[in-house]
């Protein structure tokens, strides 16, 4: 069964030496949640996935799509891409104040 929940947050921008990206930082009870779900995941199939990540369904306002998130610093931080595509249909930039819905599968 997924779970979904909501995560207020602001898009951070990363650069590294060949592209620019764009990012969601989830931490907290949400960034917990997530962990829980990794662990039962991994209990529950023996294994984990590549980079420890969790499969999501990923929305910010109208616009809907499949991800991963990936944990960060023994997983007290998740760490979500978002895409020019979607920066572009939601006219996002750095530093806006999102609210992203995520479908933990």
């Amino acid at each position: 069964m997924a779970e979904t929940m909501k995560v207020n947050a602001s898009l951070k921008c990363w650069r590294g030496e060949k592209a620019v990206y764009h990012l969601v930082s989830i931490t907290g009870e949400d960034a917990e949640h997530i962990a829980a779900h990794a662990l039962m995941q991994r209990l529950e199939y023996g294994t984990r996935r590549g980079f420890g990540s969790v499969k999501v369904m990923a929305r910010i306002g109208d616009t809907v799509w499949k991800s991963s998130v990936f944990p960060q610093e023994k997983s007290t931080e998740w760490i979500l891409l978002v895409s020019k595509k979607v920066m572009r249909a939601e006219d996002l930039a750095e530093g806006d104040a999102i609210e992203l819905k995520l479908e933990l599968l």
